[in-house]
Order: structure tokens, then sequence, then C-alpha cells
């Protein structure tokens, strides 16, 4: 491995903003700081030019190679980029509705914790232009597990890596803008453009979640290609849903190569306490001793739930829609399978949780300082298409309110792009592919407590009851596990009624503070018999999970909803036939105000 000198002031106060201070021992300090030096010998891009013209000093062209005019341009002219998409004050009677990209001259700060921090981009009046393909004669660019690189790999990576980060900090294809693109989109600098009276934009939570990451790494990737001028170069992906992806992958473990970060859970680090991944991990209590062979068996059950009986439907996997002028409000905001588990829980996983964010990647403002970050979202990304490829119907939304929903983003050449999600959806015309690898969680079903076998004796004959609350005393603090008997609408349903609409459990108005760390399971037909179903058990439905992030100062509540497929399971716990269903809910961290419980049915 290569070594490097101590970060500048700069750098330092980027690792360490002064509101945030770490608590680090000596020893684990003292390992990063005493990297050598490392002197690269590459030409730069100079970001310092005329804002109205492109790389080569020409003026930059518009996209030829976009779809055709979309309603938003319809709505907003052809004179600028930022016209509101509707000015009542009623965002529902605009013509169209898909989030606009940001003003980025109105970027403000974010909110971290009670404090605030600066994450905007360096923007000074710079043309936008549309986002366009690569050319068909572009080599493509292959991801590979992080497990799996060779030495060359790895050192032609800190190369660009070390390079991206000794870029002044005001360049936007630095590692301080680019860590920062999270920050804002996350943290509440930006406004939804258009809409008054001003409505944050947030992009997890809702369907926008997929295409902004993959945007946000196919720039990434070609910001630190450029600056090795390696056309080829690719992240690579942190394969977590592999028995041998289970831990933090080396390459991001060396104190002396720049791919690593001293603000990570020291207990899950190679050589820590307990460095194999756990899915279902929310607070320290939830470290096990477990064998591989043990904790490969919890996550390979949850990928099967979170990819396969959980994620029939494109809601559900991809998450609610998120249309101009909304708020996320209540029960129209939820993550999809994914969001949740395991990307949740492996930002919160890998996070320092004695750092009073969780810093780096407990937390969305910090967590592109950690380059792990970008091979965890990789392995997301690659999600994506996996998911595309396990049946007919499991396909991108058509809804023009999502194709068109764009964002900005910097380039290699330090262009200001508008990038449409519907530009998004093909990997391979993004020139970005993934190597094959096993996949090993496909068939992996979980189990039925009370038998141990795939086919469950019917609900009725189960053991010891569950003492139920009743419906009507919601809303209600989630700060004890509590089981709730909710009315099917309907039962014994045909095959073909099951392939049409999902049965799905909806919990509502789920109202947090954005600013912790919130978790709780959800369970149904769940015997009282001791522990309570966990991930390898098919009454446990799964899980909502809150990465901590804030919006605004003082604006620390939020409402949303979890909505998760149970047809599968209501079939495997012999359940199938019953009018009500026992839905078990089971904080883990942090105490939710809950507003109600409700099987409903989901078709698209």
């Amino acid at each position: 491995m290569s070594s490097f000198s101590p970060p500048s002031a700069a750098a330092a106060a980027f690792l360490r903003p002064s509101l945030l201070q770490p608590k680090k021992s000596a020893s684990q300090l003292s390992a990063y700081k005493s990297r050598k030096p490392y002197s690269p010998h590459f030409a730069r891009i100079s970001c310092k030019k005329n804002s109205s013209t492109s790389d080569d000093g020409k003026e930059p062209t518009n996209n030829d190679q976009t779809s055709p005019t979309t309603r938003r341009d319809i709505l907003v002219g052809m004179g600028s980029l930022y016209g509101a998409v509707s000015s009542l004050s009623d965002p529902t009677t605009a013509l169209a509705d898909p989030i606009q990209p940001p003003d980025l001259s109105k970027c403000g700060p974010a909110t971290v914790g009670d404090d605030t921090v600066a994450c905007c981009p360096p923007f000074a009046g710079q043309k936008i232009i549309d986002f366009k393909f690569p050319s068909p004669g572009e080599p493509m660019r292959t991801r590979r597990a992080a497990h799996l690189v060779d030495k060359a790999y790895i050192e032609k990576y800190e190369k660009a890596i070390c390079l991206m980060m000794a870029l002044p900090d005001d360049d936007p294809r630095s590692f301080k803008q680019q860590a920062d693109v999270h920050c804002a989109y996350c943290n509440g600098a930006y406004d939804q453009v258009g809409i008054t009276p001003s409505v944050d934009l947030q992009i997890h939570f809702s369907w926008i979640f997929f295409p902004f990451h993959r945007y946000y790494l196919y720039f990434f990737e070609r910001i630190l290609g450029s600056l090795i001028d390696d056309p080829t170069f690719a992240l690579p992906f942190w394969n977590w849903d592999s028995p041998d992806g289970m831990q933090i992958p080396a390459i991001f473990a060396d104190p002396d190569s720049k791919l690593f970060v001293p603000l990570r859970n020291q207990k899950h680090i190679p050589g820590g306490a307990y460095p194999l991944l756990n899915m279902n991990w929310s607070k320290p209590d939830d470290d096990k001793a477990l064998t591989p062979e043990e904790q490969w068996d919890i996550n390979r059950r949850v990928m099967h739930t979170q990819m396969v009986s959980g994620a029939k439907k494109r809601t559900l996997f991809f998450g609610k829609p998120l249309k101009a002028g909304e708020v996320l409000p209540g029960d129209r905001s939820g993550q999809g399978s994914i969001e949740r588990t395991p990307h949740g829980n492996i930002h919160i996983w890998a996070g320092d949780d004695t750092q009073p964010n969780h810093e780096d990647m407990g937390n969305f403002y910090s967590a592109g300082r950690d380059p792990l970050f970008y091979s965890h979202h990789a392995n997301v990304d690659r999600m994506w298409d996996l998911w595309k490829t396990l049946g007919p119907r499991r396909t991108d939304f058509t809804d023009p309110d999502w194709l068109d929903a764009a964002f900005l983003f910097y380039d290699e050449n330090c262009r200001l792009v508008r990038c449409r999600i519907g530009d998004s959806l093909d990997n391979k015309k993004l020139k970005t592919d993934y190597n094959s690898v096993a996949i090993e969680w496909l068939h992996s079903k979980r189990i039925p407590k009370k038998t141990g076998t795939t086919k469950a004796a019917p609900s009725k004959t189960s053991k010891k009851k569950r003492e139920l609350t009743d419906l009507s005393k919601f809303p209600l603090v989630l700060n004890k596990a509590i089981s709730v008997a909710v009315p099917r609408p309907r039962k014994n349903r045909s095959k073909a009624e099951k392939e049409e609409e999902e049965e799905v459990v909806v919990v509502k108005g789920i109202e947090i503070d954005r600013s912790q760390v919130i978790k709780f399971d959800v369970a149904l037909n769940d015997d009282d018999d001791g522990a309570p179903a966990g991930p390898r058990d098919t009454e446990f439905a799964g899980s909502f999970v809150n990465v901590p992030h804030r919006q605004k100062p003082g604006a620390s509540k939020f409402k949303t909803a979890l909505t998760l497929g149970i047809t599968d399971l209501l079939e495997d716990l012999g359940a199938d036939g019953d009018d009500t269903v026992v839905v078990t809910l089971v904080p883990q961290a942090g105490e939710p105000l809950i507003g109600g419980l409700n099987i409903d049915y989901l078709a698209d």
C-alpha cells in the first residue's frame, strides 16, 4: 500500500468540523495522522474558467440524445431552468409535478443535530447543460467486488482518491465537494424549486432514492477516472450480500491508505470484536458473537425478503412517489425495501457510535466523507439491476412525474449538468456494469418459528397468544412491544388475485425525530413464547429504519409510513384464510409515535 502525508489544516477541518469533535484514542489518531508524503505527477483540469464555457473553451450545447420535450419543459418554457412547477399554493393543481433540480443560488446551511454545517456547492451562475449519454465508443466501466480486487487496482484507486483529495476545496470535483453533495441533498440545504410556501428537498424516503444515488456514483466515478486519465476506471462495490463480503473490505481498513477514515464503529472494523455485518443491527445490544455461518443465515434471509418476497411491486422496492410540493407527508411517503434494509442498517452499523452524530457513515450529512460510502452505494445500485431480472413485472416506473424528476451534478469537466431520472434507467447506456458474482440468497426463504419447516400448521393452532392492544388506542408511543389484531378485508384470494395485488401491512403516521437512530421490527402471528420473531423467521415481516439526518433547524419531527408485503408470509404461516392477523411492533432504537395499522392491497 502507498503511504501518504498528514491531512492539511483544511482537510482536517473538513474531517473534524469544530462543532463535531471526535473522541478517538491517541493510538487510533496516531495511525491516521502518520501518513507519509505522496507526490502525484498528473495534469489537472482547471475549473477556473469562464462559467459559460465548457471544458474545451466552447459554448456548451444541450443534450441531443435526451428524450423528447418533457411536460416540465412545457411548463417552464425555454428561458430558464429554474421556472416554477406551479406558482399556486396548492401544488396538486400543477399540470405536472416532477421534482425539479435545486436552485444552487439559494442553497443554505444544512442541519446536523442542533447545529448547522456548510455544504453548498461552489456555484457562480454557471450555465446548466442537459445530461448526455456517454458516446457508444466509450469503454465500459465494470465495477468489481471490493474483496476481489487486486493490488494494481488498489494502487490505481488510491491514486485517484489522493488526487481528488488534493484538489482545492472550491473545486466541485474535490473530495470535500463530492462528499458535500450528499449533505446538501439530504440535510436540508435545498428547498424544492417553485413551491410556495417552501418545502424541503429530500432524496430519501421515496422513489427518487435509487436514481439520485446512481447519478451520484456515475459522476464521482468519472471524476476519479479523469484524474488518472483512465476511461475504464470503475468503483468497487461492497458485496455485502455475499458471505465473503460480510465485513468492511480490507482495502478500506489500512490506516496508511487514503481509503481509510477513523470515524467508523471500532467493533465492526476488520479485527474488531464483531466484524461480521449484521443486516438486522441497530444498537450495541445487537452485537452477538455469531459464527460466519450463523450470521450469513440471517443476512441471506433478510436479502431474500427485501429483494424477492417483500419486493414484488415497484412501490415496495423503490419507495412511494414524491411529487413537487409534497413534504413527504405522513402516509404518502415511505422507503423502499432496500433503502430501509440493508441500506439504512449498514449506514448505522458502520458509523462511529461514540460520535455525537454517528459520523461518518451513520449520518447522511457526513456519510460521503468515508470512501466506503461509495462502494456501499455501488452495491445498492447493483440491487436495482438485479431486481429487474427477478420477474416479468419487476420494471421501472412509467409515471412521467418520476421520469421527469431531475437533479444537478458537476461532471469531470466542472460543468453543471441537469440529469433526468428517465436517463438513468439503463446502466449499460451509462457505460456501467458489474462483475457477475454468485447470488446465494435468491432462494433463502424464512422458516416459521412454530414448525421449523416451510409448511406451517394453521394459525389457529398457535401457542400462547400475545396480549393485544386495541386499534382505538392509536396513536401511541412505541416504547415497548405491542401486538394488535388487524382485520383483513379479503382472505383466500386466488393465485391471479395475488399476482395482481400484493397484500401489505401498513404502519401509518410514523412520527420520528429524524436526527435520531430509529428502528422497530414488525412481525405477524408471532406467538408469545419468549423472544420475538427474528430475521430468520417467517413471522418477521420487516423493519423500519431511520438513518439520522435533519432538514431545518427546529424541524426535527417527521411523519412517514411503512408498507410491507405479506402475501408469501401469510401463505407460509397457513394464515391465508384468517379474518385477522396479529401485528407485533417491537422497538429496537428510539421511541417513534405510531398512528395506526391496517391491511391493504398494492397493485403497483
